[in-house]
């Protein structure tokens, strides 16, 4: 089965460029804000969108998302609302791939049969749970895999070679490679031992590899498109969302048009690389 993601890599492919993947949280810093932010995205210049699933301990995460999480939880925002915001979504976009990011916890607590069911309904296309192991597949990989989702992987500088063909056997979609050994948005990478790591992953695997941590401007993206077929952007865009909060944390009219600025630089840095 041939997903939105498929069919969008396939055609960034033939085009001769990378993918932009952004990343914003859901709920963050209001539901009706998040859902304007996502809508405005692809016109920004998103090519896939991948949409944090509030979580109240995001291991991963550095402090940048842990913040957007947070102000989302405390705005009320639920796995329930967060598939509501894809549903919304979809009404004026039938072609944007849309991954859900983040961690079992809350997927398990909604219940992995139904979750998958209604995000499938809802639109979405992929999912992103960075604490499902490979040796836990039978809990949500294969069920979402049968269920018609991608499940995405991430890969590290520490996957070695016994652990990639591990970690890939039931990849679908793309492969996320982590950038850098940390959390979320800590470190600039090296973009030489970028290169060097997704030219690795690929001797193993077909998918295309998609790279994120630590991409915050267009020159960065720029080096990493050179060497990838994707790059992520996520805790650049959070913090764009947290500056232009008010002093009471809420949402201001530069709320959306701080995020989207950012994408059109970032994608135009993305866009200049012609493979």
């Amino acid at each position: 089965m041939t997903t939105r993601i498929d069919t969008r890599f396939a055609a960034l492919k033939s085009e001769g460029r990378a993918a932009l993947v952004t990343f914003v949280m859901a709920g963050d810093p209001d539901h009706a804000t998040a859902l304007d932010v996502i809508k405005a995205l692809p016109a920004a210049g998103a090519d896939l969108i991948e949409i944090g699933m509030p979580f109240t301990d995001p291991m991963a995460d550095g402090p940048a998302i842990q913040a957007a999480g947070l102000r989302a939880l405390a705005g009320g925002e639920t796995l329930h609302s967060t598939i509501d915001i894809v549903r919304s979504f979809r009404k004026g976009d039938s072609e944007t791939p849309i991954i859900l990011m983040g961690y079992f916890n809350p997927i398990y607590i909604y219940g992995v049969e139904v979750f998958l069911k209604d995000a499938k309904e809802a639109g979405v296309d992929g999912l992103i749970v960075v604490d499902c192991p490979p040796e836990e597949d039978d809990e949500l990989c294969k069920p979402a895999l049968k269920a018609g989702l991608n499940f995405i992987r991430l890969a590290t500088p520490t996957t070695d070679e016994k652990r990639l063909p591990k970690v890939l056997s039931n990849t679908s979609g793309f492969v996320y490679y982590v950038s850098i050994a940390g959390i979320t948005g800590a470190a600039t990478p090296d973009f030489g031992k970028v290169a060097t790591a997704v030219a690795r992953i690929k001797m193993h695997t077909d998918l295309p590899v998609a790279v994120g941590f630590g991409v915050k401007t267009a020159a960065d993206a720029s080096a990493i498109a050179k060497g990838a077929d994707g790059v992520v952007v996520g805790s650049a865009l959070v913090e764009a969302v947290r500056k232009s909060l008010d002093a009471d944390g809420k949402a201001t009219a530069q709320t959306v048009s701080a995020v989207t600025a950012l994408v059109s630089e970032i994608a135009a840095g993305v866009r200049a690389v012609k493979k």
